[in-house]
């Protein structure tokens, strides 16, 4: 009799929860925060951590040649019964050569680990973080922004910095090496004045 009662208490509970919304029918599954307990431990959400290999290298040279030149020649005479009275000549000859070279090359190689700031509506994952480093009182820092495929993510949650979308790697010393690899202040102002 007790548990009649008891069960028909629940079953009255249930109906007048129903009858005024207080409860909804949704599925345990939703599809944007699925992720399987057999799945690789990638990221895939906000605030999870990914690991970049920051692999960089950078090549860039140009060359130009240039050159130019131009000869004018003006004469004026005036024969007068076959002697010659009065003459005149005026010959100009201007040239310019130029030529000119830059190269310049770069490499990083690095690892740094970011955190996802958003997710995509396409699923992709928009990626940023900063690394600093203190090495014999030279400050060094990594920052690094992008967006990430979750197809381009290793089973080991690492993906290559070459697979970033609209990324944006800065690396950047300070200390007493890197002030020395600047040039100095009167230096830099000489080159300003164009001397």
């Amino acid at each position: 009799m007790e548990k009649l009662k008891s069960n028909l208490c629940i079953a009255m509970t249930g109906l007048c929860l129903v009858m005024h919304g207080g409860v909804k029918a949704e599925s345990l599954y939703n599809e944007r925060t699925f992720h399987s307990l057999v799945a690789d431990a990638k990221a895939y959400r906000v605030g999870d951590l990914l690991t970049v290999q920051i692999t960089e290298n950078a090549t860039a040279s140009s060359s130009t040649d240039f050159g130019s030149s131009r000869k004018n020649d003006v004469g004026l005479k005036a024969d007068v019964d076959g002697a010659l009275k009065h003459g005149l000549g005026l010959q100009t000859d201007n040239g310019f050569d130029s030529k000119g070279r830059t190269q310049r090359s770069g490499r990083l190689l690095a690892q740094i680990t970011v955190s996802v700031q958003e997710v995509r509506r396409n699923g992709d994952l928009v990626v940023s973080g900063k690394q600093l480093l203190n090495i014999n009182d030279e400050k060094q820092e990594i920052q690094l922004t992008g967006v990430v495929r979750p197809r381009d993510i290793e089973d080991n949650n690492t993906v290559l910095s070459t697979r970033l979308g609209e990324a944006n790697i800065s690396y950047a010393g300070e200390g007493e090496l890197a002030s020395r690899q600047r040039p100095s202040w009167w230096s830099r102002l000489l080159a300003f004045i164009g001397w």
